[in-house]
This record gives C-alpha cells, structure tokens and sequence, in this order.
C-alpha cells in the first residue's frame, strides 16, 4: 500500500474506532497515556480570548502524533463542544521529534506534550454562570504496536466580570507556549533542482541565513514539513556550513513542490546555550518556515539549464526518427509513402505541400499530448510516455481504428469526401487533410512504443517547466515527422521511389495486413487491463464494425433512398459498437481486478473460521495481524515478511499464510487479539502442522528469524 492509501486508511480508521477511555472530567487514562485538559485561567471574562491544552503524559518508549506524522501514523484530533457563541481555533502544534523504525519516520512527541487550542468566549456571559468546554480526543499511540485511542474530556470554569482577576492557570499552558515555533529571525530560502532523471527525486535546499559566529554554536538542523510528501521522511538531511549561513539538503518526496508554492513546516534547531557557563548544554527552538520556491539553480545554473536542454531536444529528436522503424508507426508510415509514389505526377511544390501537412499533423498531436500531460502534471498526476494507453477504453478504439483502417485497406469499403476527416478513412485520403490526419494517425499509434534517446529525453522533460515539455514533445513529433518530410522536400530521394502502376493497389492491400495485427495486438493489450470478458467485447465490436463497413459500401451506389438507408444503418451499427464497449469495458475491468486480486498475493484474508479449518487439517499456518497505520507492522511486511527467501520457506512448508488487518474495526480479530493478551498490533502467532498452540513471534522480524521459526520442527 502506498503512502497515500495508508494516510487515508488513517483518517477513515478515527471515524469509525472507538477503543475509547470515557471519562467525564478533565482527566482520563488509558495503559499507554494519561491525559489532562487545561487552562491558561482560573476564570473566564466575557469575551476574552485564553488557551485550553490538552496535555498528554506518556509512558516511556511509546509516542503519539504531530500534524504531519510522517510515513505512517496519525494526529491526534480534537472535537470540542463550546457553550453557544464560544469558537476553537485550530490545534497549535509544539515542535516535534522525529521517531525511526528501519525505513520508516515518523513525527511526534514522547513523554510529555501539552497540545493549545485557542478560545474566544462569547461576550454574553455573565458573572457568576460556568463556562464548561467538552473535548471529544483521538489519539494514536505506538511503540513497536499501534494502539487507536480516545477519551472524553471536560472542563468547568467560573465567570467573572471584565474588571475581575482570572486568576493563574496551569503551567502547562506555559510550558507549552514556550514550545511553539516562531518567526525566523534569520532570513530563509529554499531552492529545488531538477528532478534525477534516474531516481525521479530532486534535491531541496533550505538555508538559513545564521551570522558566521552563531554557525559553530549549531549541532543539529532538522526540518519537519506540515504537508505530507514533500520531503523524504527517512532521507538523512545534510547540514553544512556555507557563505550565506547553513544549508540543509532534502531529498523530495512523493509530493514535492512545484513552481509557485511555498514550502511550510518547522525547522527545529538546536545550538549550545552560549549563556551555560557549566557544562555545555544545548537548547532547542523551532522556526516557522514558510518560503516560496526558487526552482533550481546547480553550480553552474544557465550554462547547466541551457546545455541539459539542448541535449534534451537532440535526444528527442533523434529517437522520433528512430521510433518510425517501431512496429506501431512503420505500417501508417508504410502507407504515406505508397500515397507519396501515387503523388508522383504532381508538381514539387504539391508533394512538398503533403509533407508540411503531414508534419504538422504529427506536431499538432505531439502539442496536444504535452498539453494534457502538462495539465495533468499540474493536479499532481505522476504520468509518463503513452499515459493514454493506461485506459482500456482508448485501447479498443485504436484498435478498432486499425481494423477500420485494414478494412477499408482491403477494399470493403470506401468513404467519401463528404466523410473528409472521419474514421479510418483519414489516413488513406488523398489530398492535405489525408496527410494531416496519417501524421494524427501516426503519433496515436507511435505512443505505446519507445525508441532508443526517447527515455532519457522523456525522463528529463517530465520533470521540467511546462515549456521544455512542450518543446521536447515537439522535437520528439519532428523527428517522427522527418523521414517524410525530407523524402517529399528532397527529389533526389524521391527518385529512388518505384514508377506508379498496378502494384499498387496489391500492396496497398497487403498493407492492411500490419493493421489487422496491430488490431490483435491491441486487443490483446485490452485482455490483460480489462480480463477475458473484453475479448468478446472487442471482438464482436470488429464485427460491427465490418458489417457496417459492408452495408455502407454495397448501398453507396444504389438509389438515392438505399443510400440513406444503408448509411443510416451503418450509423446505428457504430454507434451501437460505442454504446455497447463503453458499458462492457468498464464492468469486464472491475470483474478482472476483482478476480486477479488473490493471485497477486502470497496470503489470505484472516478469519478465525478459516484459521481452525486449517488447524483441523493438521496444516501449518501463519498468521500476522496488521494495521495500516501500524509503523513496525509496515516495516515487518516490507524487510522481513515480503523477503524471497521468507516467501520460498513458506512454500517449501506448505504454510498458508493469513493476514488479518485491523486497520478498521474487526471485533473478531480484537477478540483474538485479546487471547494472547495483547490491545494493538502487530501479532505474529505460527502454529506447526498438528499444533493447537502457536509459537508467538517477536514485534520485530528479520528474514532469517521468520524462515528459522518456519523450519524449525522441534516445537
């Protein structure tokens, strides 16, 4: 699961759990966190503002969550309920502290944290009444398990009038302002560079304008972004001292900024107190960060910029001309260069004409792809090369536009220039708009293909401006267009062409054999997006559409009423042909993941049922009860759990593996939780073949530790 669906589980799984501690009062505890509800006053004025804190003491070794809680994990909410007219600001968070597990990091507090919130009380209050503020808390708290948690919470204040004392609050109100992160008295900046056009990531630089006599005081520079994906959570971030002041680099993350956005967090920062004249101690601060993005800048930034461009455009343009030699493109092209040889009695400046039409069809095309990927770039896509080839609905209509194409090839049928645009006609229609379209017609068909120098200059341009996509994807379109374009500006070479004659027509029939197998293998793409329900779909839409290529081509010559007759019918065909696949497609695919998704996975769904069918089997059986936002289980299920070697022992054993996930409410695996004595996840239990009790694993898994329970027989 990605980044992004655990996130969400995290935010469905507080909506819904409820292992909750109620408490009535303004304290409460659960095994793991005791927790307080506290105020900056003793008493409320009329429409004053003051804090309420909910301060949160934790046991050693165990954490709870900051705004943004990293790879995994989730924030801990707050839903007050106020007296009419009071309102709640949102949550002011303390700086955090980062927690690692193997390759996951997480941000939050230990021991002790006191979370403010700011209140404004309603101005109609009156001396002597109560002001009673409600707090509903969730809260998830881990250690090498994670346990979901929540309590009730309130708190009663008197009212005093406006020239009354209000008294001292709780000092942990105090405490906790002191926490808070400020306004950078030092200048910041934040650069980006390109992003690796092997690993996709770029580089973040954060700097911190300190004078050179406070640099030596820093030890440590940390930042914490408040958006998820932005940097990478584990990424060691590299201090180093330069003429501006200090410099932090950051790998990106999976969101990382874009031109026009600020970057946001906390830069926590600690440096010896200059003022401890025993023994050096350090104190921490945190900054508020919030600084637009200056997109890169290398060592040598215009020379760099500049040279990485031109490379770019070469590399495009070279694998355009590659990519004609491609099985996708060579048989469109195939078929433009029999329409050039039938142009041979037409004057240069005419066939030149064919060329520049059939160039700017290709670059027209090219235009549109950059466009809609710079779009889609822009709502935080992560596409490539052919992204359009992902949907299994333009699969099939290329398809039938290579088999409407190969149709018409052979013969079946022919439309006229009233049609002049439509369909499969496009491509072999003689005149520009022929041209025009065979370039349209070749950039479709060239996208699911790759040439040599096309990745890395694709690679590059993906991660560029909006303008260097587009000039990359043009210069891609160019070299794709050139061959053509040279052979029709250049009559040397168009002499090496072969003299018009009755051999044309055999290879233009024999061309529509390459567009009858791109058609299968197309359909054959469609198969494996879309499951075996769509071979039928796609099928019998050939059929369709063969059978209205037939009507219409055996009434065109007829009466003027069969003529309108069979176009009619051949209109109800296709339309029926696009009414039918746009349905069938879309179901056939969900019947498809939904049928393919145990084959994908080497373990079951967990249910207790399945468990004691197997036991009674004398079968050998794992089980390991999960969560999404559970931090040590991920790490368990990436280095241990998903290991080849741990994968193959399971095989050799026979052993069947059951995963039962808790990431939502499941009181069947709470109550088995609740057997081995345990509130929260992971829990790993092995029960060898013939056993009723399991062998109990430890939190933390390594390979070689599964795979040695897995084998060993001596229980």
């Amino acid at each position: 699961m990605n980044s992004f669906l655990w996130r969400l589980a995290h935010c469905l799984l507080l909506m819904v759990f409820t292992n909750a501690a109620h408490a009535q009062s303004d304290r409460a505890a659960t095994e793991q966190v005791a927790a307080q509800l506290v105020a900056s006053v003793a008493a409320v004025q009329p429409g004053s503002d003051f804090y309420l804190g909910l301060n949160q003491q934790i046991i050693p070794h165990w954490h709870t969550y900051w705004v943004n809680p990293g790879d995994s994990g989730n924030a801990t909410t707050i839903e007050w309920s106020l007296p009419e007219g009071a309102t709640a600001g949102d949550i002011l968070w303390p700086s955090p502290s980062r927690f690692s597990l193997g390759p996951v990091t997480n941000y939050g507090y230990e021991s002790n944290v006191t979370l403010l919130t700011k209140i404004t009380a309603p101005a109609n209050l009156q001396p002597g009444d109560t002001f009673t503020a409600a707090a509903v808390v969730d809260w998830l708290v881990c250690e090498e398990e994670c346990i979901p948690q929540q309590v009730e919470l309130s708190l009663t204040l008197p009212v005093v009038g406006d020239s009354a004392s209000v008294g001292q609050g709780s000092p942990y109100i105090e405490q906790a302002l002191t926490q808070l992160p400020v306004a950078s008295p030092y200048t910041l900046t934040t650069t980006q560079t390109p992003a690796n056009t092997t690993t996709g990531r770029a580089q973040l630089s954060l700097t911190l304008a300190l004078p050179a006599a406070q640099i030596s005081q820093v030890k440590e520079l940390w930042f914490y972004p408040y958006d998820w994906g932005r940097i990478q959570q584990s990424s060691p971030q590299l201090m180093k001292a330069t003429a501006q002041g200090l410099e932090l680099t950051i790998e990106t993350g999976e969101a990382p900024l874009t031109a026009g956005q600020s970057l946001k967090g906390v830069l926590v920062i600690k440096e010896r107190d200059s003022l401890s004249e025993s023994e050096p101690s350090l104190i921490t601060r945190g900054l508020e960060v919030d600084v637009p993005l200056t997109i890169a800048s290398t060592n040598t930034p215009a020379t760099a910029e500049v040279s990485g461009v031109i490379n770019a455009l070469l590399l495009a343009l070279i694998g355009g001309v590659i990519l004609n030699l491609m099985p996708c493109v060579f048989p469109v092209l195939s078929i433009k260069a029999l329409s050039l040889i039938s142009h041979a009695n037409q004057s240069p400046t005419q066939i030149r004409l064919h060329g520049v039409a059939y160039t700017l069809g290709v670059l027209a095309s090219f235009a549109l792809l950059a466009l809609i990927l710079i779009l889609l770039k822009a709502g935080g896509a992560q596409i490539g090369w052919g992204f359009q080839f992902q949907s299994p609905l333009f699969v099939v209509a290329v398809a039938y536009l290579m088999f409407a194409v190969g149709l018409s090839l052979s013969g079946v049928f022919y439309i006229g220039g009233s049609a002049v645009g439509v369909g499969s006609s496009l491509a072999e229609k003689p005149g520009y708009g022929g041209s025009f379209f065979t370039g349209v017609l070749a950039t479709i068909v060239a996208t699911p293909c790759t040439a040599p120098f096309m990745a890395a200059a694709l690679g590059y341009a993906l991660a560029q401006p909006a303008l260097i996509i587009m000039a990359v994807f043009l210069s891609l379109g160019l070299g794709l267009a050139l061959p053509y374009l040279l052979l029709t500006c250049w009559p040397r070479l168009q002499r090496w062409l072969p003299r018009p004659g009755a051999w044309m027509e055999r290879m233009k029939q024999l061309l529509a054999f390459p567009m009858y197998a791109a058609a299968i293998w197309l359909v054959w793409v469609l198969v494996q997006q879309a499951g075996i329900n769509s071979l039928i779909i796609a099928l019998g839409g050939m059929l369709l559409i063969a059978l209205a290529a037939w009507i219409y081509n055996g009434t065109r010559y007829a009466s003027t009423r069969w003529n309108y007759v069979g176009s009619f019918g051949a209109l109800v065909l296709i339309a029926s042909v696009v009414a039918i696949t746009v349905v069938s497609i879309n179901t056939s695919r969900a019947q498809a993941t939904a049928e393919n998704a145990p084959s994908t996975q080497h373990w079951e769904a967990f249910s207790e049922a399945r468990l004691n069918a197997l036991l009674a089997e004398g079968k050998p059986v794992f089980v390991n009860f999960t969560a999404a936002w559970c931090i040590s289980c991920l790490v368990n299920e990436r280095v241990a759990l998903s290991d080849a070697n741990v994968i193959a022992a399971f095989a050799r054993g026979d052993i069947t593996y059951l995963k039962g996930d808790w990431t939502n409410r499941d009181p069947e695996i709470t109550a088995f939780l609740k057997r081995f004595n345990r509130s929260g996840v992971p829990l790993y239990l092995f029960y060898p073949a013939a056993a009723s009790t399991p062998q109990v694993l430890p939190q933390i898994l390594t390979p070689d530790m599964v795979v040695n329970v897995l084998e060993k027989t001596d229980f």
